[in-house]
């Protein structure tokens, strides 16, 4: 792991402002789903390996802790403290959210892997000192790692997750932070989001291709101030042994910002011709990932049980392995 303040390769295409400012003129209505491959030609050419198409598809949620999804994914009358053993008798894997408001402890995750019979892979977003406050430090990194040492000892880590909210805006003050974090965590997938604009460009995606960074893909409602629905898959043969997609489902909610809670943001249940839609761009990309999270974070009301049945069908019928 990096602990010292040495500028990161990253740092240095990312610092590149040649061309910036027409490059972030991204109109944030349009929701046309792009892929790696129309960002990079170069990934147009390269050769198929037929040996790597059957990649695994894990679907799951935004966390397991939602009272809206009894008697749909929990049955009627299950318990708070049996949620994550039902959950792991359907889905494959969970983001783990809470994180990001206050530090677990190693005896939670314990109790997590206990709980799900180890099989769940954890998703797990990093708190928010080191994406809101950006307050973050080497130590807290390390110590954030240490708690994770069940999940990690047990090969159930799936992703860490960055999430950067829609201020984090590119400028250098903000690259260089992040160059930092990402050496913190450099021992670790690691999937990042970006929430402004001024990072959907095509030198920042190539710089996540050289370093075996994630792009977290996430399909936004169409509203002005978020960026354009985007499936983005970039590592590589060249920089992971096992290349990882990560896409997150936030609905298309119309009233994202009058919201007045997460869970009235994210109140919006896909229709089976858009989940018919996103299987369709996953299978369009089959050849550049070995292994795919798609988290829905759209619990509320229990509409993601009903989006994830209805993804994993379409998923299913392009011979995908989903778990």
């Amino acid at each position: 792991m990096t602990t010292d303040n040495t500028l990161l390769p990253l740092f240095d295409v990312l610092f590149d402002d040649e061309g910036l400012e027409e490059e972030t003129s991204i109109d944030t209505e349009s929701a046309e789903l792009t892929t790696a491959s129309s960002l990079n030609p170069s990934h147009q050419a390269a050769s198929v390996d037929q040996s790597r198409l059957s990649p695994t598809v894990y679907l799951g949620t935004g966390g397991y802790s939602d009272t809206d999804m009894l008697g749909t994914l929990y049955p009627t009358g299950t318990k708070k403290t049996d949620f994550l053993a039902e959950y792991a008798k359907q889905y494959g894997a969970v983001e783990v959210n809470s994180t990001f408001y206050a530090p677990i402890g190693q005896k939670a995750f314990a109790g997590m892997l206990r709980k799900s019979d180890a099989k769940v892979r954890f998703a797990v977003k990093l708190h928010q000192d080191f994406t809101h406050a950006r307050t973050g430090s080497p130590e807290h990194a390390l110590a954030f790692i240490e708690a994770l040492k069940p999940i990690i000892e047990a090969d159930c880590l799936a992703p860490l997750l960055l999430q950067f909210p829609h201020g984090f805006d590119r400028t250098q003050a903000h690259r260089l932070y992040l160059a930092q974090l990402v050496g913190w965590f450099s021992d670790y997938p690691l999937a990042i989001e970006f929430r402004h604009a001024s990072w959907h460009v095509p030198q920042v995606i190539d710089s996540f291709r050289a370093q075996g960074l994630i792009w977290c893909s996430v399909d936004y409602p169409k509203v002005q101030g978020l960026p354009p629905s985007r499936f983005i898959l970039t590592q590589s043969e060249a920089s992971s042994g096992n290349r990882i997609g990560y896409l997150r489902m936030h609905g298309n909610n119309l009233q994202w910002w009058e919201a007045m809670s997460a869970s009235d943001r994210h109140d919006y249940r896909y229709t089976v011709e858009e989940m018919q839609g996103w299987a369709q761009a996953i299978a369009n990309q089959r050849q550049h990932f070995d292994e795919l999270y798609v988290f829905f974070q759209n619990s509320v009301n229990a509409h993601a049980y009903y989006n994830i049945a209805m993804l994993r069908e379409a998923l299913t019928a392009l011979n995908f392995k989903v778990l």
